[in-house]
């Protein structure tokens, strides 16, 4: 408003020659502004990220996966922290083999998932063997989930949790041992979505593979198979879901939804989907404590903000490679083929040939967590090899 003021002025004074010289005079004032301000970017930049210091983390320091450890990598715990000042835990996997470096450079991939797992179940596994093929890797705890920070815990956030896999690649870009140019990431089940979602936002990421994936931006608004689309039953949802966030915030903490049913509780009647989640979290194959998945589930309230954010809505302007996996009879298979679908306008795209969708025979969902005779990990090597190069 001053700017403005002082303008008129001199418009009336002294006409078009002073104006000019007066703008040079203010842009000038604004460059100097701008230089002393990058002089003093170090002492500044301390002051406004102070809030961004990464917590010490407690971290488990022995092995505890629900899969062996492998002697062709070299494996350790590291910390990494988003834009929103949430410190992430994860396993380093190294490989041993640096057939794949370039100019002392590994290519690097970042791994999360499934939806509501920690990085000691599926995602360590498909980290720890794309360490084994040569790429460096990293599996993590997303914000408030495992041993990453951020509170409240066990809830999830459809924008916090894309920005995890955008931090990661903050993270890795900045190993001396990681061409950043070389980065790709891998989300299983419900971070497959996050993956495809985090891909459309951030161009840094070359390759993305999405296994078994869930749009849980979908099926929180629609239900399963689209059953509850529909404006009343997606309001009815939602009195639900507002009447418990008043609950939680009078009682003074979060109800949770419950984690899977334990073997002792399936009927014939259990659906077999709900079997198989089962038979792999509530068991020795994949238990893990910290898991919400295998104990206490989600808060009852995390799935809001995931109701009116559509993960694949800008899914067709990703230019970068794209490499959908899911099984022949997994009951999440529709939205794979519905996201590829998305992602390539049904073949008349911008960005077609580098996206594939690969459906495996005989497959289920959750054989895609840790079956190694399912599991398409030669595919997804050389996929990797083919776009992170």
């Amino acid at each position: 408003m001053k700017t403005e003021k002082i303008l008129k002025g001199a418009i009336c004074a002294i006409g078009a020659v002073a104006i000019s010289s007066f703008l040079a005079y203010h842009e000038s004032k604004t460059q100097n502004a701008e230089q002393k301000m990058s002089k003093n970017s170090v002492a500044d930049s301390e002051k406004i990220t102070a809030g961004v210091v990464e917590e010490k983390l407690n971290l488990v320091k022995e092995w505890d996966k629900v899969f062996p450890q492998s002697d062709k990598v070299f494996h350790s715990k590291i910390t990494f922290h988003n834009r929103y000042g949430i410190t992430l835990a994860a396993d380093l996997y190294i490989p041993k083999n640096e057939s794949l470096k370039v100019n002392g450079k590994f290519p690097a991939v970042s791994v999360s998932g499934p939806f509501g797992a920690v990085k000691e179940q599926s995602s360590g596994l498909y980290a720890q063997t794309l360490a084994e093929r040569g790429f460096l890797t990293i599996a993590f705890d997303p914000s408030f989930t495992g041993e990453s920070s951020g509170t409240p815990r066990n809830v999830a956030s459809p924008d916090i949790n894309t920005e995890d896999f955008s931090a990661s690649v903050d993270y890795l870009s900045t190993r001396e041992d990681v061409d950043e140019n070389r980065i790709g990431i891998l989300g299983i089940c419900g971070w497959g979505g996050i993956g495809i979602n985090a891909a459309a936002m951030d161009t840094r990421i070359k390759a993305t593979v999405a296994s078994t994936m869930y749009d849980m931006t979908r099926v929180s608004a629609n239900g399963y198979n689209d059953a509850n689309d529909n404006f009343e039953a997606r309001h009815k949802m939602l009195v639900a879901l507002n009447h418990q966030r008043t609950k939680d915030y009078k009682q003074g903490y979060y109800d949770r939804a419950g984690a899977n049913l334990l073997p002792e509780e399936l009927t014939v009647q259990t659906p077999q989907f709900i079997k198989d989640y089962t038979m792999y979290y509530e068991t020795k194959r994949g238990f893990l404590p910290r898991s919400n998945n295998s104990v206490g589930g989600w808060n009852k309230t995390s799935t809001l903000s995931f109701i009116n954010l559509p993960f694949l809505k800008r899914s067709n302007e990703i230019q970068s490679a794209v490499l959908i996996v899911h099984g022949e009879k997994a009951h999440s298979r529709y939205f794979s083929e519905t996201a590829f679908q998305n992602m390539t306008e049904n073949g008349k795209g911008k960005f077609t040939a580098n996206k594939e969708l690969l459906i495996i025979p005989g497959a289920s969902h959750t054989d895609l967590y840790d079956n190694l005779e399912k599991i398409p990990f030669d595919k997804i090597e050389n996929f990797y090899r083919e776009y992170l190069k």
